[in-house]
């Protein structure tokens, strides 16, 4: 409901008054709400990003040292804007925005008609334009009606929005209701999925036709006219603009808002809260879940090879049967059939033809030494592992069962799972990483960080490439055991060698590979460069992934 046009409505308003702008409703409306005589409008001060899909902006009064600041959250998946008392910039990685109207004065504060958009007007004919469309949302702004700059640049067709076209201009008489065959929707556009529940309980349908407008009547002046509802939900906080418990919720659970400055910080906060709880949530019950199942994986694999080792034909019993019967093996054989007195029964013992019977039987005896040791080492494994599901399972139980970020933090923190992860998620971004038919191909951003790929971060087993003769990326392509590199992944990670490189314009490339055991740094090289002892060159077109 933060983004109908029943609550950006009051909102717009709520928003004029603390600007000390005029208000008015519709693009070609008559002002609504004068600014107070005397007052002096707000300065648009700062406009920044520093998170992405996050606006800033910081309004300001000199006369009364009064300040008053946006947050404008342009999430695909969350849109939103909220009033935090105060922000601070950081130093770095943020980037300033909208510069034409910092300075000017904010004049007056447009509500489109049943449109789920607002514009705010700057002196020298400048509209920054809040679209508050979901997915879509974005920021605007026109200078007249020439479009400007967006925040959101990849919606494209935002540069075709006509200001004087925004209103929705649909009358809201029983005649249009009677002539639209008593489908509210095409009189009421802006009735969200909560009017539509409650229409439902209500029994609407089966109402006649003068029974169902006057609910209607009722509903938009509900609307109108409401305080502001937050159902703080564990799952999704909901903001209502009537009551939640016409749609079955519990009213114990519900703050009460007057204003709507109020409401929308409560709401923001909320979601915020639920947010991240869910989102940190999700990151760390998923990489839990994929350490149970190797885990579990593991323990399938090895259980058979242990029973394999303990039941199957032991080596120790092969040996002691060859040294009973020395004098009966003869020279020179690959096999010999003795009596197992362990069984009693014949059996069929291989052996090495170069080898003596007795050199045959401490080959048995060797291989019966080194089977204890992975028995017994097997042995331990598989308690650890089975140790480590257990405690897997329990953080998993645990984990789910949180309802509060902080606590969820703290039991991070002390079982250092947040370490693990934090760790993980600094690896992943180090590096350029492409998945390929199967295989992990690293590219290097920089010279300073081709060095740490190189020398860090590939084992010796890895395959190196790197463009012939040119400056460009160091890439790794990550060796998985008892596994060849087929040609088409060296190739693929080949012609990315080529892309990030000097010759990323050129037709063919040579781009030289190797183990990464062949590949040497010595003190005194510039970051980035190595030597190369042995290699293989490739001819690729440079691509992109």
């Amino acid at each position: 409901m933060q983004d109908n046009f029943y609550f950006l409505r009051p909102l717009s308003q709520a928003i004029a008054q603390k600007l000390g702008a005029g208000w008015q409703l519709g693009y070609e409306g008559i002002y609504e709400q004068m600014p107070e005589q005397g007052s002096v409008p707000m300065r648009l001060g700062t406009a920044f990003s520093q998170t992405k899909d996050e606006l800033i902006l910081g309004f300001y009064r000199e006369e009364a040292e009064e300040e008053f600041y946006w947050r404008v959250t342009l999430q695909p998946q969350f849109c939103c804007i909220s009033f935090p008392d105060d922000f601070a910039r950081a130093k770095r990685n943020s980037i300033d925005l909208f510069t034409q109207i910092q300075g000017k004065y904010v004049e007056q504060v447009i509500q489109f008609e049943q449109e789920r958009s607002f514009a705010l007007v700057f002196s020298e004919n400048y509209t920054l334009l809040f679209k508050m469309h979901g997915r879509r949302a974005n920021v605007i702004l026109f200078q007249g009606e020439t479009f400007l700059i967006s925040f959101h640049k990849k919606f494209i067709q935002d540069q075709s929005i006509s200001l004087n076209a925004l209103d929705r201009l649909t009358p809201q008489t029983f005649e249009h209701f009677e002539e639209a065959e008593y489908q509210w929707k095409n009189i009421f556009p802006t009735f969200d999925k909560h009017i539509k529940q409650y229409l439902l309980n209500k029994g609407f349908e089966t109402q006649s036709p003068e029974k169902k407008w006057e609910t209607l009547e009722n509903i938009k002046r509900e609307l109108e006219n409401p305080p502001y509802y937050l159902l703080d939900s564990h799952d999704a906080p909901e903001l209502f603009l009537f009551s939640p418990d016409k749609l079955g919720h519990s009213i114990d659970k519900v703050l009460i808002f007057q204003t709507p400055i109020e409401a929308i910080n409560g709401f923001y906060y909320a979601f915020a809260r639920n947010f991240h709880l869910s989102q940190e949530k999700q990151d760390i019950l998923k990489k839990l879940q994929k350490k149970l199942k190797q885990s579990e994986a593991y323990l399938n694999k090895n259980f058979e090879r242990y029973a394999a080792l303990e039941e199957g034909l032991q080596n120790e019993e092969a040996a002691n049967i060859l040294m009973a019967n020395l004098h009966q093996i003869p020279q020179n054989t690959t096999s010999v059939e003795l009596y197992d007195f362990y069984h009693d029964q014949p059996r069929k013992i291989k052996l090495k033809k170069d080898l003596s019977p007795q050199k045959n039987a401490e080959n048995y005896y060797r291989k019966a030494k080194n089977e204890k040791i992975e028995l017994q080492t097997l042995q331990k494994n598989l308690q650890r592992k089975e140790q480590e599901i257990l405690e897997t399972q329990n953080h998993i139980h645990k984990i789910e069962a949180f309802e509060q970020l902080r606590t969820l933090r703290d039991y991070l923190k002390k079982h250092r799972l947040a370490q693990q992860q934090t760790e993980a998620t600094a690896e992943q971004s180090l590096f350029k990483k492409f998945h390929y038919l199967g295989w992990d191909i690293w590219v290097g951003k920089n010279a300073k960080n081709n060095d740490l790929l190189t020398q860090q971060y590939a084992k010796k087993d890895d395959l190196w490439l790197h463009a012939k003769d040119v400056s460009g990326s160091h890439v790794v392509i990550k060796n998985q055991a008892g596994k060849k590199i087929p040609t088409e992944v060296i190739e693929k990670a080949a012609s990315l060698a080529a892309y990030y490189s000097k010759r990323s314009a050129d037709t063919l490339c040579p781009v030289l590979f190797t183990p990464r055991k062949y590949v040497r740094k010595t003190k005194d090289l510039a970051a980035g460069q190595v030597i190369v002892e042995k290699e293989e060159v490739i001819m690729v077109s440079p691509e992109r992934f």
